[in-house]
């Protein structure tokens, strides 16, 4: 009772000596939203008629999932909504899961993914909705679709009335900002509005700079936006003590989210992102590419990580059964490791070593996850690694002083 008493309080620094070693480790991790609201049974959402977007990620650290704890607790949900993947996570990249009744628990579960404002406030209107929850962990980057349905949500929420409640988690890939900013122009489902590459900030943080920033001139301020803050997080900090929970299909290990902000822009290239193999976003490649890749990526000394060469076939997305060669990413210093100059310097050597292998994807699909064509023209041009880097300095400036108002954590 004790221990529970101190992590409600948020007194996490608890003399070791008083616990034994696994109630130790247990009252030092971060201890998240959902977790702060299970403690006392979801007795905070007692009387509201609740519609909760999340999916597999949404899970206290005994793995039980939230909304099995709510149900347990008494306080069933109107409905759930799954985004991309869906409410259990069954789907692959662009795929959701439709709408159904949850076998586990019988609460209806809509298909929010892909719809816009409109359509997911009628879905909140046919569940009498009159508070979303969202509960999801996101992975940091402006292009992994999570944040852009709980920006869609917020909407929708400011349509109907709906308070919006988040169950804050830590972001994985740690506080900082970098990367390129979003041009307006180049807004898609992977990237709505302008914020960089990669934001540094947790969902709740978020929540606020959108609420703040776009949704005034978007629809409308949600009318009751509220957060329920990690307790014990610190923006710097990449080891929680929370369990890993895989967010989507293709993000299976803590490294997986570290290189992810930047190996992803491998997707706008004919090159293979890994997708098809155990190691996604870890492992590069194509077929005919060789050990000078990886040996010139390590002339580069880039901090934090290692390249190891690499083979692989992947069994479904690009070069499906065919045998590639490529690099394989090893984190040596994840506090140190920069994932979108690591990725900037991949595609500069990969262009100047394969000429007649590397190529954008035709569509042009790097321009909308770089957030403009900027990228794309200046690797064409022959520029360096520091070259293009310093090319977003100034957005990635100003976008740092706009998101300081909006900080929860230090």
């Amino acid at each position: 009772m004790r221990r529970r008493q101190l992590l409600q309080a948020g007194a996490l620094a608890v003399p070791a000596l008083a616990l034994t070693s696994g109630e130790a480790a247990a009252a030092t991790r971060v201890v998240t939203g959902a977790e702060v609201l299970a403690q006392d049974d979801w007795r905070r959402l007692g009387g509201r008629r609740v519609g909760i977007l999340t999916n597999p990620t949404g899970v206290l650290p005994d793995q039980t999932h939230v909304v099995d704890s709510m149900v347990a607790a008494g306080q069933r949900p109107q409905a759930a909504f799954g985004p991309e993947h869906g409410f259990r996570g069954t789907a692959q990249a662009g795929g959701s899961e439709g709408d159904y009744p949850d076998p586990r628990t019988g609460v209806p579960v809509y298909d929010a993914y892909g719809a816009n404002a409109e359509k997911l406030a009628g879905m909140f209107r046919k569940a009498q909705v009159d508070t979303v929850v969202f509960d999801i962990a996101d992975v940091g980057a402006r292009f992994y679709t999570y944040v852009w349905s709980m920006y869609t949500a917020m909407q929708a929420a400011a349509a109907t009335g709906a308070a919006f409640l988040v169950l804050d988690r830590p972001n994985p890939v740690g506080g900082t900002a970098r990367g390129p900013q979003l041009d307006p122009a180049y807004a898609t489902g992977v990237g709505r509005k302008p914020i960089v590459q990669q934001h540094g900030m947790s969902v709740g943080e978020l929540a606020r700079f959108f609420d703040g920033e776009f949704l005034p001139s978007d629809g409308g301020r949600v009318s009751n936006l509220d957060v329920v803050w990690a307790r014990g997080w610190r923006r710097a900090e990449l080891d929680t003590g929370l369990p890993w929970i895989p967010p989507s299909p293709n993000m299976p290990t803590r490294d997986t989210a570290l290189v992810y902000p930047g190996t992803c822009l491998f997707e706008g290239t004919v090159f293979s992102e890994g997708r098809g193999t155990t190691r996604p976003f870890e492992t590069i490649g194509a077929p005919d590419v060789d050990w000078r890749w990886a040996e010139k990526l390590n002339e580069l000394n880039l901090p934090g990580v290692r390249f190891r060469e690499t083979y692989f076939a992947p069994t479904f997305n690009k070069f499906v059964g065919k045998s590639c060669g490529g690099v394989a990413l090893h984190l040596t210093d994840p506090a140190g490791f920069d994932a979108i100059r690591s990725a900037v310097a991949m595609l500069v050597t990969a262009r100047a070593l394969y000429p007649a292998l590397f190529a954008w994807r035709p569509d042009h699909f790097i321009d909308n996850l770089s957030g403009s064509d900027r990228l794309r023209r200046m690797v064409d041009a022959g520029a360096g690694v520091d070259e293009v880097v310093g090319a977003w300095d100034s957005e990635l400036t100003s976008f740092r002083r706009t998101r300081r108002q909006y900080l929860h954590y230090r």
